[in-house]
């Protein structure tokens, strides 16, 4: 396995979500399952980066834990967000 781009994480991540939208993991989780799943092999920081990435584009959303940890979650489509 090799070292991806902070563009192949992002789209990676995003696949991921894609096929699993209410899947819910921290940082070190997306890299260790989701990614290496997929054959990705980075690091913490580009994993980070990439999420962080994200979260300004609006695809995923931080969920803080009671105890502080951060996961990263899809966001929803707008439609699923309306509340009647």
């Amino acid at each position: 396995m090799e070292d991806r781009s902070l563009g192949e994480v992002m789209a990676a991540i995003e696949a991921y979500l894609a096929c699993h939208p209410e899947a819910a993991d921290s940082a070190e989780g997306i890299a260790r399952w989701w990614l290496a799943a997929r054959g990705i092999d980075t690091d913490a920081d580009t994993v980070t980066q990439a999420l962080q990435r994200l979260v300004e584009f609006g695809t995923v959303r931080v969920r803080r834990t009671p105890d502080g940890r951060r996961l990263y979650i899809a966001t929803p489509p707008p439609a699923a967000r309306r509340t009647h």
